[in-house]
């Protein structure tokens, strides 16, 4: 058979017991073989298919997680090597991954997590009075906004503390007439307290809010949010309902792990 050469100076008791196990390994090659390539055919998908950098949120189911990304829908990681990570439900996650199969096991793919980056995820504060001077007005430099599942994504650079932790905050209202504003529209602040301590160490960092306590009907028309802007000073950014994005242009090679924010 191509491919296969094998020959035989003399027929014996171990040359009849060669010649059943090359007839076994090709019986199992021409089996396995066709399925390999059915699944390719369909699936679509091979070892070097790898995502871009994508927004998801973790999901804890027993003891093992799941992840539901915000483009791609449930995701069942098939990695055996991941017992350095310890999953908390809710988690927001910039992840790439390796697509395998669709459809498995009642989640939209399995995947092979490639990278795995945990970001800070907090939910929307209430501002009043009271603790207005808590949250800051700093300008907050290099933002980069969007909003996909159910969240609103934060990229900006921080110019790093030397002791204290800066805080970053998207807050709201207290009055819900406020809130809900007559023109349709969700209305919100972005808030960040460096607490004047910086040491002009730039680093890209990220933050995804929760927006799942705010009130959207079929009615909403979309988010207002008013920031100090570095560059441009106090502004309005609006996010359309129809227009979703998942801002994850800036995050390849991201490195969290500098981050001092709360």
């Amino acid at each position: 058979m191509p491919g296969f050469c094998i020959f035989y100076t003399e027929i014996n008791e171990k040359t009849l017991i060669m010649k059943k196990l090359h007839g076994l390994f090709m019986a199992i090659c021409l089996a396995v073989i066709p399925a390999l390539q059915s699944c390719d055919d369909v699936e679509g998908y091979s070892l070097g298919d790898m995502t871009p950098p994508l927004w998801a949120t973790v999901r804890v189911t027993g003891s093992a997680f799941y992840l539901d990304c915000d483009v791609w829908g449930t995701l069942w990681p098939v990695n055996t090597n991941m017992g350095w990570y310890n999953p908390a439900d809710g988690q927001r996650v910039i992840t790439t991954f390796n697509p395998l199969w669709d459809n498995y096991e009642g989640f939209d793919h399995a995947v092979k997590i490639l990278t795995l980056e945990q970001v800070l995820t907090k939910e929307v504060e209430t501002l009043t009075p009271e603790n207005d001077g808590d949250f800051g007005n700093d300008p907050v430099y290099g933002a980069s906004m969007g909003i996909s599942g159910g969240y609103m994504n934060l990229y900006f650079t921080q110019n790093l503390p030397a002791k204290t932790r800066h805080r970053i905050s998207l807050v709201r209202p207290a009055d819900d007439k406020e809130l809900y504003g007559e023109d349709g529209y969700i209305h919100l602040e972005l808030r960040y307290n460096t607490y004047d301590d910086v040491t002009g160490i730039p680093q890209p960092a990220v933050v995804s809010y929760n927006l799942n306590s705010l009130d959207m009907t079929s009615e909403t028309k979309g988010i207002k949010l008013k920031l100090n802007s570095g560059e441009d000073g106090e502004t309005e950014v609006v996010f359309e309902r129809e227009s979703p994005d998942d801002n994850t242009e800036k995050m390849r090679n991201l490195d969290l792990s500098k981050v001092q924010l709360k």
